[in-house]
């Protein structure tokens, strides 16, 4: 009797203890941080300022306690600019890392590549890079399978082409009387997806179109192209780049003494170090834009701050894309009150929340907004010492455009 007594404390012990522990573990995992897996070509600086903006939001939401008693962390995965290297990024964040949601792109090909892959694990994903609409096009189509993605920047193509009409209409034919153009763009996907919307959009504005062509990504010689540009007759050249071939085009523009003035999309120039990267000859190129340090809003001009005293950079736009992905994503499990994927997309859904550039808030495709209140192109051009003056939306130009040097009367 006595033994059997010693056992049944022994047992119910031992049971305790286990209840004790069954308590204490799911609050553990609770607390277990929120991991973001951010997806980016890491060698290039759209990708250094994902990974330097994620870090930012980060620590700010984290400062205040995390979001329903949980930390956020991050952990990256370099997709380059390759689909197939894109495609293993996905299954790295997704299956071995398993994070709770997505952040990231830069080329539209590699996204396009990624979204079944996205679809599959059941991912949350906010894109900051990629541009072509045939990515969130897809979440009308088969919202079931593709409601996991949304874009919280660039705009896309399309809305990137009316902001290119609104500058040729507006500063190119409105105020300088240059009605003669040539566009040109390298030969992707979301450059196919914008050009055609682009020239029909300038002719109806009353530009002249001289020319319209496409050139391949690794184009090293721009010479032929020049010669072809220079004899169309045009009066200014409307570029559509993304990927290296930047630098050697304003490199040789410039050392043609190339008789028009150019600029456009051009996302390498960009970057805060383009003007001295390519040794000063970025001279009065105009490059689009989604935000520089103007009070767009009450949060640009604090994230610039904040980014530069961190980096010593100043951020190009996947960098605001990341930032306000970031905080969207945390104020939608605020308000879903859960961390249930579906839940969360629900509350995605209804985003209004102010971001770097304006306003944010997703469409019926889940595609970011644009115009307005939204976000909008601003047209920056490269002068003297590398300064940047703002010089299309009229209502935010901050200096006077200028002309290359040598067709200064």
């Amino acid at each position: 009797m006595a033994v059997f007594s010693h056992s049944k404390r022994t047992l119910v012990t031992a049971l305790a203890a286990v209840g004790v522990w069954a308590s204490v573990l799911p609050a553990q995992a609770q607390q277990a941080p929120i991991k973001i897996g951010l997806t980016t070509a890491v060698q290039l600086q759209v990708g250094r300022d994902t990974q330097e903006a994620a870090k930012i939001a980060i620590d700010e939401i984290n400062a205040k306690g995390g979001v329903m008693g949980r930390k956020l962390s991050y952990v990256v995965a370099d997709e380059t600019e390759n689909p197939e290297v894109g495609i293993n990024a996905i299954k790295k964040l997704t299956a071995d890392e398993k994070v709770d949601v997505i952040v990231g792109g830069y080329t539209s090909g590699v996204t396009l590549a990624q979204l079944p892959h996205i679809s599959s694990a059941k991912t949350i994903y906010l894109g900051v890079g990629a541009a072509s609409p045939a990515i969130t096009a897809k979440v009308k189509q088969d919202y079931d399978n593709y409601k996991y993605i949304f874009r919280t920047g660039p705009i896309n193509a399309a809305h990137q082409a009316r902001g290119l009409v609104g500058w040729i209409s507006g500063h190119l034919i409105g105020e300088l009387g240059l009605k003669k153009i040539a566009i040109i763009g390298e030969n992707a996907k979301w450059v196919q997806d914008l050009v055609p919307v682009l020239k029909k959009g300038a002719v109806d504005v009353g530009a002249d179109v001289r020319m319209t062509e496409f050139f391949d990504t690794t184009t090293s010689d721009f010479s032929p192209l020049l010669s072809k540009i220079r004899g169309s007759g045009a009066e200014f050249l409307v570029v559509i780049l993304s990927h290296a071939s930047s630098d050697v085009f304003a490199k040789q523009w410039y050392d043609a003494r190339f008789p028009m003035p150019f600029g456009g999309i051009d996302v390498k120039a960009m970057d805060g170090d383009f003007f001295e990267r390519v040794g000063g000859k970025a001279i009065s190129e105009i490059a689009a834009n989604f935000a520089v340090r103007a009070p767009l809003t009450a949060k640009t001009i604090p994230f610039f701050d904040e980014f530069k005293k961190r980096t010593g950079r100043v951020p190009v736009y996947t960098a605001f894309g990341t930032y306000d992905s970031i905080h969207a994503y945390a104020q939608a499990i605020e308000r879903a009150k859960s961390f249930d994927t579906n839940a969360i997309i629900k509350e995605l859904e209804k985003t209004s929340m102010v971001g770097i550039s304006g306003q944010i808030e997703y469409d019926e495709n889940h595609d970011v907004k644009a115009g307005g209140k939204y976000i909008n192109f601003l047209f920056a051009q490269w002068q003297p010492k590398g300064e940047r003056v703002v010089v299309w939306p009229k209502e935010l130009r901050n200096g006077n455009m200028i002309m290359p040097p040598w067709l200064t009367k």
